[in-house]
Protein backbone atom coordinates (compact mmCIF):
# COMPACT_ATOMS: atom_id res chain seq x y z
CA UNK A 1 0.00 0.00 0.00
CA UNK A 2 3.05 2.62 1.17
CA UNK A 3 4.79 1.07 -2.19
CA UNK A 4 1.70 2.24 -4.59
CA UNK A 5 1.18 5.87 -2.76
CA UNK A 6 4.74 6.62 -3.39
CA UNK A 7 4.84 5.30 -6.84
CA UNK A 8 1.15 7.54 -7.45
CA UNK A 9 3.07 10.49 -5.53
CA UNK A 10 6.06 10.43 -7.45
CA UNK A 11 3.72 10.92 -10.99
CA UNK A 12 1.27 13.07 -9.69
CA UNK A 13 2.35 16.39 -11.03
CA UNK A 14 2.25 19.62 -8.58
CA UNK A 15 0.41 22.15 -10.61
CA UNK A 16 -3.22 20.34 -10.71
CA UNK A 17 -2.99 20.53 -6.97
CA UNK A 18 -1.94 24.38 -7.16
CA UNK A 19 -5.26 24.91 -9.17
CA UNK A 20 -7.31 22.40 -6.70
CA UNK A 21 -6.24 24.28 -3.85
CA UNK A 22 -7.02 27.47 -5.07
CA UNK A 23 -10.80 26.52 -5.39
CA UNK A 24 -12.08 27.52 -2.18
CA UNK A 25 -10.95 30.91 -3.08
CA UNK A 26 -13.89 32.02 -5.25
CA UNK A 27 -16.07 30.05 -4.18
CA UNK A 28 -15.94 31.81 -0.55
CA UNK A 29 -16.04 34.70 -2.30
CA UNK A 30 -19.28 34.54 -3.71
CA UNK A 31 -20.91 33.12 -0.50
CA UNK A 32 -19.38 35.97 1.06
CA UNK A 33 -20.84 38.45 -1.78
CA UNK A 34 -24.28 37.04 -1.41
CA UNK A 35 -24.01 36.67 2.13
CA UNK A 36 -23.93 33.32 2.32
CA UNK A 37 -21.36 33.68 5.13
CA UNK A 38 -23.53 34.03 8.01
CA UNK A 39 -24.04 37.29 9.67
CA UNK A 40 -20.64 38.97 9.32
CA UNK A 41 -19.48 37.50 6.05
CA UNK A 42 -16.19 39.65 6.42
CA UNK A 43 -14.66 38.07 9.40
CA UNK A 44 -16.01 35.04 7.94
CA UNK A 45 -14.31 35.04 5.21
CA UNK A 46 -11.11 35.89 7.02
CA UNK A 47 -11.40 33.21 9.31
CA UNK A 48 -11.83 30.60 6.27
CA UNK A 49 -8.65 31.41 4.41
CA UNK A 50 -6.74 31.75 7.94
CA UNK A 51 -7.75 28.20 8.72
CA UNK A 52 -7.53 26.62 4.92
CA UNK A 53 -4.10 28.48 5.42
CA UNK A 54 -2.99 26.76 8.91
CA UNK A 55 -4.18 23.87 7.58
CA UNK A 56 -1.90 23.53 4.57
CA UNK A 57 1.31 24.30 6.79
CA UNK A 58 0.71 21.86 9.14
CA UNK A 59 0.00 19.34 5.81
CA UNK A 60 3.41 20.12 5.20
CA UNK A 61 5.21 20.08 8.55
CA UNK A 62 3.61 16.28 8.50
CA UNK A 63 5.54 15.10 5.11
CA UNK A 64 8.93 14.56 7.11
CA UNK A 65 7.13 12.72 9.91
CA UNK A 66 5.37 10.84 7.28
CA UNK A 67 8.16 9.57 5.33
CA UNK A 68 10.40 8.39 8.77
CA UNK A 69 7.68 6.70 10.47
CA UNK A 70 5.15 5.89 7.80
CA UNK A 71 8.01 5.48 4.58
CA UNK A 72 5.32 7.62 2.75
CA UNK A 73 7.71 9.77 0.88
CA UNK A 74 5.62 12.89 -0.23
CA UNK A 75 8.72 15.51 -0.19
CA UNK A 76 7.72 16.81 -3.60
CA UNK A 77 4.66 18.19 -2.52
CA UNK A 78 6.10 20.37 0.12
CA UNK A 79 7.13 23.06 -1.44
CA UNK A 80 4.13 23.16 -2.51
CA UNK A 81 2.40 23.12 0.60
CA UNK A 82 4.65 25.93 1.72
CA UNK A 83 3.85 28.44 -1.35
CA UNK A 84 -0.15 27.88 -0.92
CA UNK A 85 0.20 28.48 2.92
CA UNK A 86 1.69 31.49 2.38
CA UNK A 87 -1.03 32.74 -0.28
CA UNK A 88 -3.58 32.11 1.11
CA UNK A 89 -1.98 33.88 4.52
CA UNK A 90 -1.89 36.71 2.01
CA UNK A 91 -5.41 36.42 1.26
CA UNK A 92 -6.38 36.46 5.30
CA UNK A 93 -4.28 39.45 5.70
CA UNK A 94 -5.37 41.09 2.75
CA UNK A 95 -9.37 40.82 3.52
CA UNK A 96 -8.44 42.10 7.02
CA UNK A 97 -6.54 45.37 5.68
CA UNK A 98 -9.07 46.18 2.74
CA UNK A 99 -12.53 44.60 3.89
CA UNK A 100 -12.41 44.44 7.53
CA UNK A 101 -10.00 47.58 8.51
CA UNK A 102 -10.92 49.97 5.07
CA UNK A 103 -7.47 50.57 4.82
CA UNK A 104 -7.36 52.78 8.15
CA UNK A 105 -3.56 52.35 8.54
CA UNK A 106 -3.79 54.40 11.55
CA UNK A 107 -5.86 51.97 13.26
CA UNK A 108 -4.06 48.81 11.76
CA UNK A 109 -1.05 49.98 13.70
CA UNK A 110 -2.37 50.39 16.74
CA UNK A 111 -4.38 46.78 16.54
CA UNK A 112 -1.06 45.38 15.91
CA UNK A 113 0.31 46.69 18.43
CA UNK A 114 -2.19 46.85 21.09
CA UNK A 115 -4.26 43.24 19.92
CA UNK A 116 -1.64 40.20 20.91
CA UNK A 117 -3.60 37.59 18.89
CA UNK A 118 -3.12 40.66 15.71
CA UNK A 119 0.68 40.65 16.74
CA UNK A 120 1.20 36.99 16.80
CA UNK A 121 -0.39 36.73 13.30
CA UNK A 122 2.06 39.62 11.65
CA UNK A 123 4.81 37.71 13.35
CA UNK A 124 3.90 34.68 11.54
CA UNK A 125 2.96 36.37 8.52
CA UNK A 126 6.61 38.30 8.52
CA UNK A 127 8.14 34.88 8.98
CA UNK A 128 6.87 33.16 6.12
CA UNK A 129 8.03 36.15 3.60
CA UNK A 130 11.56 34.70 3.33
CA UNK A 131 10.71 31.56 3.05
CA UNK A 132 8.24 32.51 -0.02
CA UNK A 133 11.04 34.11 -1.47
CA UNK A 134 13.81 31.30 -1.12
CA UNK A 135 11.41 28.51 -2.19
CA UNK A 136 12.88 27.82 -5.45
CA UNK A 137 15.55 26.46 -6.51
CA UNK A 138 17.97 29.34 -7.76
CA UNK A 139 17.96 30.24 -3.84
CA UNK A 140 18.54 26.72 -2.78
CA UNK A 141 22.09 26.95 -5.07
CA UNK A 142 22.58 30.35 -3.93
CA UNK A 143 22.38 30.30 -0.55
CA UNK A 144 24.09 26.10 -0.29
CA UNK A 145 21.68 23.74 1.40
CA UNK A 146 22.85 23.84 4.69
CA UNK A 147 21.88 27.58 5.16
CA UNK A 148 18.71 27.37 3.27
CA UNK A 149 17.50 24.68 5.36
CA UNK A 150 18.55 26.60 8.72
CA UNK A 151 16.30 29.43 7.20
CA UNK A 152 13.53 27.43 6.45
CA UNK A 153 13.32 26.12 10.23
CA UNK A 154 11.76 29.39 10.29
CA UNK A 155 8.22 27.03 9.18
CA UNK A 156 8.22 25.89 12.87
CA UNK A 157 7.63 29.10 14.11
CA UNK A 158 5.04 30.18 11.68
CA UNK A 159 3.24 27.24 12.17
CA UNK A 160 3.51 27.48 16.05
CA UNK A 161 2.48 31.84 15.90
CA UNK A 162 -0.34 30.50 13.72
CA UNK A 163 -1.46 28.04 15.92
CA UNK A 164 -1.84 30.56 18.84
CA UNK A 165 -2.85 33.26 16.40
CA UNK A 166 -6.04 30.91 15.93
CA UNK A 167 -6.45 29.83 19.87
CA UNK A 168 -5.86 33.87 21.11
CA UNK A 169 -8.42 34.95 18.25
CA UNK A 170 -11.76 33.14 19.50
CA UNK A 171 -14.07 33.93 22.32
CA UNK A 172 -13.66 31.90 25.41
CA UNK A 173 -11.69 28.04 24.92
CA UNK A 174 -12.78 26.21 22.06
CA UNK A 175 -11.79 23.04 21.22
CA UNK A 176 -11.11 23.57 17.39
CA UNK A 177 -7.56 25.63 17.87
CA UNK A 178 -6.64 23.53 20.72
CA UNK A 179 -6.78 20.61 18.73
CA UNK A 180 -5.06 22.36 15.53
CA UNK A 181 -2.23 23.15 18.31
CA UNK A 182 -1.93 19.75 19.42
CA UNK A 183 -1.86 18.17 16.40
CA UNK A 184 0.89 20.94 15.85
CA UNK A 185 3.37 20.32 18.80
CA UNK A 186 2.99 16.62 18.12
CA UNK A 187 4.48 16.83 14.65
CA UNK A 188 7.61 19.25 16.32
CA UNK A 189 7.74 16.72 19.12
CA UNK A 190 8.07 13.80 16.18
CA UNK A 191 11.12 15.79 15.18
CA UNK A 192 13.01 15.10 18.25
CA UNK A 193 12.41 11.41 18.28
CA UNK A 194 16.18 9.88 17.50
CA UNK A 195 16.29 7.84 13.97
CA UNK A 196 16.63 4.22 14.53
CA UNK A 197 20.14 3.22 13.27
CA UNK A 198 20.02 0.26 10.67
Amino acid sequence: MIQWINTLARRIPTWPLYILYMLPVPWLLYLALNNQLGREPIKELEHELGEIALQLLIFGLAITPLRRFVGINLIKFRRMFGLLAFIYVCLHLAVWVVLDMSLLWGQMWDDIWKRPYITIGMAGFLALVPLAITSNNASLRKMGAGAWRKLHRLTYLAVILGGVHFIWLVKGIQLEPLIYMAVILALLALRLVPKRRG
